[in-house]
């Protein structure tokens, strides 16, 4: 069996891609399951490796931009589609700007520095800590804050 598939002549993977896209001709393009299923109906079965060899290649298609991968479909890429940016492609060209026009710099990041020429400023002091028993009670007649824990009393003499 192994021997049937090597003497049958197939054409490489991207060219059974591009065959199966022209073939499909599915407007919003065509899923992986659907490009395999063609390529078995049209060059019969294939061997174990195909759907490994054929993730392959639709992957290595989708990076180097010979085919568009946009929900979950594949298309060829149009004629007059721009170019896909992200990786391994080179940036937009930078237009020339003519010449005595002069950049203005760019808006600083963060936390503006402290001016050296600036005197120093002066510690406010802190106030001085008043006991618990003398601080000051709001108006309502209770202390400010949370209250503090109360330890339960034990029970005496066994009664509750």
């Amino acid at each position: 069996m192994a021997t049937e598939f090597v003497n049958k002549i197939h054409p490489e993977y991207p060219q059974m891609i591009y065959d199966a896209l022209d073939a499909l001709q599915q407007k919003e393009g065509s899923n992986k399951s659907s490009i395999s299923k063609y390529i078995e109906s049209k060059y019969g079965n294939m061997n174990d490796a195909h759907s490994k060899l054929l993730t392959y290649h639709l992957d290595r298609m989708k990076q180097t931009g010979e085919l568009i991968f946009l929900k979950n479909n594949y298309i060829k890429p149009g004629p007059d589609a721009p170019p896909k940016r992200g990786r391994g492609r080179p940036p937009k060209p930078k237009t020339t700007l003519p010449q005595g026009t002069e950049i203005a710099a760019p808006k600083p990041r963060g936390r503006p520095k402290k001016d050296p020429n600036a005197p120093p400023t002066t510690k406010k002091p802190k106030p001085t800590s008043v006991p618990s028993d003398l601080a000051p009670v709001s108006t309502t007649g209770r202390p400010r804050g949370r209250p503090r824990k109360i330890r339960p009393q034990p029970p005496q003499n066994g009664l509750e």
